[in-house]
């Protein structure tokens, strides 16, 4: 027994499939044959008593012989019909069903092996199988873009350490050689690609907690204004600098919102608009209540957004001008963790661009925060 369930287990499914139908039509062929022999000549012969045969005589036996020789040929041939059509069907629908899985299976062995590019053709054997066909090639998808962020990752880390680690090394190396004097300019750079280097750590363990969703939000009630003013109070000197007029505006509305969180999001929609919209440019930021939510935008005439670069934007160290961001100090992720900020607040965080040259808009939703109940206190 042992022995036949392990060459059971070494068959492949399409023979073990074709197998198992073809078993269970000879079953029920051969039970069906087998019924008709046991039952049939008994009742037969009750019907010829009934018509008045003796039992015994020479013409009943004959009658009885020839009924049940018809029987058994007619049954036979039934038998070896039903059993060939039978398995002749169970194997073209065993080829038809193994023809995808051998697929999948050709498939999911790429996709270990690396190959992120493993696709499933769509069969059209059945619903089923095409199910399992758009959510193979979806996770395929997935870990194809997973992989590429990864490697642009990877590029972009080194891209970003390299500088600060070759002014580190060779400032050092001119201190220790007496080429440059230990004085407060060598101090200071050293300090300050010492301050990049931990920026870079912050913003690893930034998208971390974003894609994660670790963040410890500190809900408060507080009026929208109060979330605006100070992020672009903390912006306005950066603005005046490049040549960028900055305007805001907004409903009185209440809003329920981690203020540091939120004036992180906003910080990061301020330096983004920044960052893309030339001297001369115009970034307005203003908050309207709608319905049970706060919709904040943040509009810019700056460098506007294809649609490919749109399903993106959210994607981490992506750069939509990937040399012109690394130089202006852009690291990628500050519309990630915007938007994920956003996502834990109860709210979201679209972006919208009618091309390239016309400028961007970010909208952030927040819910609104009930107005406090005023209490009325009889003199």
């Amino acid at each position: 027994m042992t022995r036949l369930r392990g060459l059971v287990g070494r068959m492949r499914w399409g023979t073990r499939t074709f197998l198992t139908q073809a078993l269970v039509v000879a079953v029920g062929v051969i039970t069906a044959a087998l019924v008709a022999v046991v039952v049939g000549p008994p009742l037969f012969h009750e019907h010829l008593q009934q018509l008045g045969y003796s039992v015994g005589t020479a013409e009943m036996g004959h009658v009885e012989q020839a009924f049940l020789d018809a029987g058994v040929r007619s049954l036979g041939i039934g038998l070896v019909v039903a059993l060939t059509l039978a398995i002749g069907l169970a194997w073209i629908e065993t080829r038809r069903l193994r023809r995808p899985l051998e697929q999948l299976t050709a498939a999911a062995a790429q996709l270990e092996a690396g190959d992120y590019t493993a696709r499933v053709p769509q069969s059209g054997t059945s619903p089923e199988f095409t199910a399992v066909a758009d959510a193979f090639n979806d996770m395929a998808s997935r870990l194809d873009s997973t992989e590429t962020s990864r490697r642009r990752l990877l590029s972009d880390v080194a891209h970003e350490l390299r500088t600060p680690l070759a002014t580190l090394t060779a400032e050092l190396e001119a201190v220790i050689d007496d080429v440059v004097p230990w004085d407060h300019d060598s101090q200071q750079l050293l300090t300050l690609q010492a301050a990049r280097l931990k920026k870079i750590a912050a913003d690893l363990d930034d998208v971390s907690r974003a894609e994660e969703g670790r963040f410890t939000l500190d809900t408060q009630t507080q009026p929208v204004w109060d979330l605006i003013e100070p992020a672009v109070a903390s912006v306005t000197t950066r603005y005046e600098a490049k040549g960028v007029v900055l305007s805001a505006d907004s409903d009185p509305g209440l809003v329920a919102a981690d203020p540091q969180r939120v004036g992180e999001i906003l910080g990061n929609l301020l330096d983004n608009a920044l960052r893309h919209t030339p001297p001369s440019g115009i970034v307005h930021i203003s908050a309207r209540e709608s319905r049970d939510e706060v919709v904040i935008t943040v509009t810019d005439t700056g460098d506007g957004l294809t649609p490919e670069q749109l399903s993106k934007v959210f994607e981490r160290f992506y750069r939509a001008d990937t040399a012109r961001a690394r130089d202006a100090g852009g690291s990628g992720i500050g519309l990630t963790i915007a938007r994920s900020l956003a996502l834990a607040h109860g709210g979201s965080l679209t972006a919208a661009s009618p091309g390239p040259g016309h400028g961007s808009i970010f909208t952030l939703h927040l819910p609104t925060a009930p107005a406090p109940e005023r209490v009325l206190i009889d003199s």
